[in-house]
């Protein structure tokens, strides 16, 4: 159990890293009681050592573990790693990189749909991990010792399972298979919230041009107050809250207080004047500068029993392509493919080979499927029979 806490002894454990194939990381992290995530504890292994560093100790530094994680030499394997990398992503300003996520190669390799890390380290470094830890304070000094080993697990039997998944991606020739979902991950944007487009996730009573302007300007306040002072948006003001103010638009404090749970002393102070103008700034705008709502989705018309055909093709070509369905086609996909669309991702590049070419045979009727036993088979059906059908 190695536990560090000053600023020497970091500089002194990431020195070697800086020079290894690759490492695995893993955090801790609270955000009940704010915005941005407070990261408490970061767990690292090397090819040999590990340690977690205590992110919350007197005066510790950071930066030895910054530099490692911008280091473009050395990988960074984690498994799920959307919310560990938003934290380094704050801190470093950039997405720390090159990246492995375990989670992603075991859909490819075939270990299910979002393989757990625990199922995985199971499965693959044939290690128990106790979980009775995992949803302890980590913001609580001291750590005490059975927090720091399970907070270790987290990297050390990663590191078996990183190996077995590469030698079964090198296998397979499959790494290029899991390079459009990692695109998202080593995408910035994937970790910035825009405060101009937090009203997209809202839902309106109503869609006037005014009122989305109204809403678009006190959802961005919203972000961008809880972005400054740190906590969560929810507790600055509820979504209902703000769709409320949204709809009757406010002039003056007193039209302010009387949102429901809003409170006069809200509605008197700082966060109230400023709410009543972003209110004033929208009721400014001219008409050529109001939003609109997003067009609602194309209507996809799909026959049910096509697309439970393709649904049955894909989980056949998935088993025995040995990889996650999920990561071959969605449903919206199924959908436009049986409504005769042909611009879709799993039509394309390595998901066509394994999925798509039969799932346009299938659709076009040069293929059937059937039962054999309890299992489903495809059958090829000759050029001469296809015409036999029209005909």
């Amino acid at each position: 159990m190695k536990l560090i806490t000053t600023t020497d002894e970091l500089a002194a454990f990431c020195k070697p890293l800086a020079d290894t194939e690759f490492i695995t990381v893993d955090t801790e992290f609270m955000r009940e009681r704010t915005y941005w995530p407070k990261l408490c504890l970061a767990q690292v292994a090397g090819p040999e050592d590990a340690a977690a560093i205590d992110a919350l100790a007197d005066g510790i530094d950071l930066a030895p573990l910054d530099e490692l994680m911008a280091n473009p030499k050395v990988l960074k394997v984690f498994h799920a790693a959307r919310q560990d990398l938003e934290i380094f992503h704050l801190r470093l300003n950039q997405v720390p990189g090159p990246l492995f996520d375990t989670q992603v190669a075991a859909m490819v390799c075939g270990h299910g749909e979002a393989a757990s890390y625990e199922s995985l380290a199971t499965k693959l470094a044939k290690a128990k991990i106790d979980k009775s830890s995992r949803f302890t304070d980590w913001s609580r000094r001291p750590l005490s010792e059975r927090q720091i080993t399970y907070a270790l697990s987290d990297v050390t039997h990663l590191r078996v399972v990183y190996e077995k998944l590469k030698r079964q991606l090198d296998k397979s020739g499959r790494f290029s298979w899991i390079a459009e979902e990692m695109a998202v991950l080593n995408d910035p944007a994937t970790y910035r919230g825009d405060p101009e487009l937090a009203w997209r996730r809202l839902k309106p009573r109503g869609s006037s041009p005014r009122l989305l302007a109204i809403l678009k300007e006190v959802a961005a306040w919203r972000e961008r107050t809880a972005q400054r002072i740190d906590i969560p948006r929810q507790r600055l003001l509820r979504d209902e809250q703000l769709l409320e103010i949204a709809s009757h638009a406010p002039k003056t404090v007193e039209e302010l207080a009387m949102t429901r749970g809003l409170g006069r002393g809200f509605a008197e102070g700082w966060q109230g004047r400023e709410l009543i103008e972003a209110v004033d700034r929208a009721r400014a705008l001219p008409e050529s500068e109001l939003p609109a709502r997003e067009r609602p989705a194309e209507q996809i018309r799909a026959p049910g029993a096509v697309v439970d055909l393709l649904r049955t093709l894909l989980r056949l070509k998935a088993e025995q392509a040995g990889v996650a369905g999920r990561l071959v086609a969605n449903a919206d996909e199924l959908d436009r493919i049986a409504a005769g669309k042909r611009d879709v991702p799993a039509l394309k590049g390595w998901r066509r080979e394994v999925f798509g070419a039969d799932a346009v045979d299938l659709i076009e009727g040069r293929l059937a499927l059937a039962l054999s036993g309890e299992h489903a088979k495809l059958i090829p059906i000759p050029a001469d029979a296809e015409a036999e059908v029209e005909a």
